[in-house]
């Protein structure tokens, strides 16, 4: 059976693409990354690539003059290797409508809150500040609009009396490391469906999609 070819878009340290990476390396598992791609040439997570034997490119933002033209060579890198599926991880670029169409409902992120609640930057500052008692992470198909899109799976942590962002953050990122690759899991297995704004899941044998991390 042939495995979901997975491509990783990251610009800086590349966590949860680690958390990709060890996910597809174990025996069964349905998907493969085929590239890691960066706009920064400085990235770590390029190196994790290096070091897994993976295939990565640099299509660095800064060598282009519009938009359009970075995301043209973007979509190229990514048809030339028979991508099927991106998962955006840490990529600080917004992408344009027209990107994000041709990539339509093949195109995921991850993003530390529990959607649609505190889109945007400075996350955990906004949540500490709100009193929420709970945040977390979503993976979600990607739209136009910023943080945007059918919702595939989220992970619920505890925010405690005393957390700073940083903290909280630490929390969140280690139910995102669970949740990514469960996502990615349940696409590459054609168990998750867009219909209209929402996703349906089939999670037949498998239970416990919603994920809760320990406190």
């Amino acid at each position: 059976m042939s495995r979901l070819k997975v491509a990783v878009l990251i610009s800086g340290r590349g966590s949860n693409l680690q958390a990709l990476i060890e996910a597809c390396r174990t025996p069964g598992f349905p998907a493969e990354i085929v590239l890691v791609l960066s706009n920064n040439p400085a990235a770590a997570g390029l190196r994790l690539a290096t070091d897994a034997g993976i295939q990565s490119a640099t299509v660095d933002h800064r060598d282009f003059s519009d938009r359009d033209a970075f995301e043209a060579a973007i979509d190229s890198q990514l048809r030339d290797r028979g991508v099927e599926l991106v998962c955006l991880a840490g990529f600080m670029r917004l992408l344009t409508p027209d990107f994000v169409d041709r990539w339509r409902d093949h195109l995921i992120n991850i993003h530390p809150s529990l959607l649609p609640a505190f889109k945007g930057l400075d996350t955990h500052e906004r949540v500490l500040a709100a009193g929420a008692r709970l945040s977390g992470c979503t993976v979600h198909f990607v739209r136009a609009d910023m943080d945007d899109g059918p919702i595939i799976l989220q992970a619920a942590v505890p925010v405690h009396d005393g957390d700073d962002p940083g903290a909280l953050a630490a929390r969140i990122l280690n139910a995102e490391h669970r949740c990514y690759p469960a996502a990615l899991r349940l696409i590459a297995e054609g168990r998750v469906k867009v219909v209209g704004d929402r996703v349906a899941v089939d999670t037949a044998p498998a239970s416990g999609m919603l994920f809760s991390a320990p406190a």
